[in-house]
C-alpha cells in the first residue's frame, strides 16, 4: 500500500512487536522501573532514564499495556509491558530505530 505525499510516493511503514528481555527494579509502591533491555540477538542496552510511564496502546504494532518512554544513550524510545511480556516496536525488516542507533551496550 502506498500513500501519496507532496513530492512523491512513500510506502506506509508497518511495525511488528519484538519481545525482549528486560531487567527491572520493583519499587515498594508497586512501580516497575526497567533498567536494561536485551535485544533478540543478545545485545544488552542500559536504560539511562525512564522519562514517562502511562497506559497506552501500541498504535504501530498493536496491543495495549504500560508504555515506558525510555532514554538509551542519545535515543528515546517506547518500551511496552503488555500483561507480563515486554516488547518494542520494529519497522518491517529493520531493527528498532532506538536500539540500532544508541550504541550504549552493557
Amino acid at each position: 500500500m502506498e500513500k501519496r505525499k507532496r513530492g512523491g510516493a512513500r510506502a506506509l511503514e508497518q511495525s511488528t512487536k519484538v519481545y525482549v528481555a528486560v531487567e527491572a527494579d520493583f519499587q515498594p509502591d508497586g512501580k516497575i522501573l526497567p533498567r536494561s533491555v536485551t535485544w533478540e540477538d543478545g545485545r544488552k542496552y542500559l536504560i539511562d532514564r525512564v522519562e514517562d510511564i502511562r497506559r497506552a496502546a501500541s498504535l504501530k504494532a498493536g496491543g495495549v499495556g504500560i508504555r515506558y518512554t525510555v532514554r538509551i544513550g542519545r535515543s528515546t524510545t517506547w518500551l511496552f509491558l503488555e500483561e507480563n511480556r515486554w516488547f518494542v516496536e520494529r519497522r518491517s525488516g529493520k531493527m528498532s530505530r532506538s536500539l540500532a542507533g544508541c550504541g550504549k551496550m552493557a
